[in-house]
């Protein structure tokens, strides 16, 4: 980005902090329409969607990435921006892709249940059962049953990216499954929600770092400039996010 660019960009985003308004965030959209425009170029031959509705899309990305601009993390924002952008258009194509169209209502339930799942099984010393998450949940037994089964036929998620995990090499987030017959898109659905699950127990820092190495595709030091970390933190949060989701998805360590 030219340092004109960016200079007008800091200067509007600074006025929009102080005084939000459309016209100042419509003239930042417009000033910075060419990362939209780039991203979009990208996935143009990799879906089958119309360029107008991917550019509209990313933009929905960049305006996200306006409101949530921090200045005093001094990061630059074309590098904030882009995983807002890139992040949007994804999940775009993801839910277009769905065997199911979950509602928002029921994700959040989903994510709920992950916690009290765990809340119980530390009082209880076993897995909740279907009735008892119900009742924590304060829906019915038959919504619940409803959630899962929706929640099982959601598309799988992207596994095939190479990863670095640790000192170990190359690898892919499949690798993760302990059965090999179903890596990648061909994972059985249980190991599927089985994945999904262990993201969302994550922290919320150390799911942020592992999404935006592993699902967004960024570098670390991408990911350090957009979190307002070190790459040294990056590094760290990958690892532990890895054993992580090893540990909870009882995968044995090698």
């Amino acid at each position: 980005m030219p340092n004109e660019l960016k200079h007008e960009t800091l200067q509007l985003l600074r006025q929009y902090q102080q005084s939000p308004s459309e016209t100042i965030r419509n003239q930042l959209v417009k000033l910075n329409f060419g990362l939209v425009r780039k991203e979009a170029h990208y996935w143009i031959n990799q879906c089958s969607e119309s360029h107008e509705d991917l550019l509209q899309i990313g933009c929905i990305g960049l305006i996200r990435a306006i409101e949530k601009f921090e200045l005093s993390k001094g990061s630059a924002f074309s590098s904030y921006a882009m995983p807002h952008i890139r992040g949007e258009i994804q999940h775009y194509l993801r839910d277009k892709g769905v065997t199911v169209r979950i509602p928002r209502r029921w994700l959040e339930l989903q994510q709920q249940a992950v916690v009290l799942s765990r809340s119980l099984q530390e009082q209880h010393h076993r897995q909740p059962t279907d009735h008892e998450l119900a009742l924590g949940l304060e829906i019915s037994l038959s919504e619940w049953q409803e959630i899962k089964l929706a929640w099982i036929n959601r598309s799988p998620l992207s596994l095939d990216v190479p990863i670095q995990d640790g000192e170990e090499g190359t690898t892919c987030l499949g690798e993760l499954v302990p059965d090999s017959k179903y890596r990648s898109f061909q994972l059985a659905q249980e190991d599927r929600i089985r994945l999904q699950q262990a993201l969302i127990q994550l922290e919320k820092r150390t799911r942020e770092v592992v999404e935006c190495v592993f699902l967004y595709d960024l570098t670390q030091k991408q990911v350090a400039e957009h979190l307002g970390i070190s790459v040294v933190t990056v590094s760290r949060q990958v690892k532990k996010g890895l054993n992580l989701l090893k540990k909870f998805m009882g995968v044995a360590e090698d």
